[in-house]
């Protein structure tokens, strides 16, 4: 980044822990500002997306404040965008809650579902088994730990590369009750099911490794 700190916009569409995030990345060595002003998240050198609360609502708040039309924008430029929480699940094609389908925003194939474990909400610290070469884990170790909160998650992977030369999406998995997956890491898309931002030294590491890839 050439000496200076890579400027990182935390998206404020009203469903996230932004102030948490904001210090955790503030804490790692980001310029971040909270804001849902779209130049400012255009031309930020990455644009972290949190999540919390229910699928169908987060997409609502999202497309009122145009966070659609940003991440898709932003990652058609090859535009760094990390996914936290909710904020992973919207990128697949559709989260289903109490029955009801909602669209995501289909960045992946796959369906954001109920957890199939004896305690639900998932809720506390697990470990997980990081895809072959992740950047995002690197020089993690593998019992690092991390802070899950959520009762929903995408229990299968289907995304297919056809053209061998392009590499293929680095899929980490966890297990609470069922496998399902933790962590994706596709070209400058990222995203991790867990809160790094509370998530201590794992956590932080995590997010050194997501500031030096921008």
């Amino acid at each position: 980044m050439s000496g200076r700190k890579p400027s990182v916009v935390v998206f404020d569409y009203g469903f996230g822990n932004v102030r948490s995030a904001e210090r955790a990345l503030a804490h790692v060595g980001a310029d971040v500002e909270i804001t849902s002003d779209y130049e400012r998240a255009m031309t930020a050198d990455g644009l972290l997306v949190p999540g919390v609360g229910a699928f169908a609502a987060c997409m609502r708040g999202l497309r009122a404040a145009r966070g659609d039309w940003i991440v898709g924008r932003r990652l058609a430029g090859s535009r760094p965008v990390l996914g936290i929480c909710v904020g992973m699940q919207i990128l697949f094609e559709r989260g289903i809650e109490h029955g009801v389908e909602t669209e995501g925003l289909d960045e992946w194939p796959g369906t954001v579902e109920p957890l199939k474990a004896p305690v639900v909400p998932h809720m506390g610290w697990n470990t997980v088994t990081p895809a072959e070469d992740s950047a995002l884990f690197a020089g993690l170790d593998a019992d690092a730990r991390f802070y899950f909160v959520h009762s929903y998650a995408v229990r299968e992977w289907s995304l297919e590369v056809a053209n061998p030369a392009m590499r293929p999406p680095q899929v980490t998995w966890t297990t609470h009750g069922e496998p399902f997956v933790a962590a994706v890491e596709n070209g400058p898309l990222r995203a991790t099911q867990f809160h790094p931002e509370k998530s201590g030294d794992a956590g932080a590491h995590l997010l050194t490794n997501w500031l030096d890839t921008l």
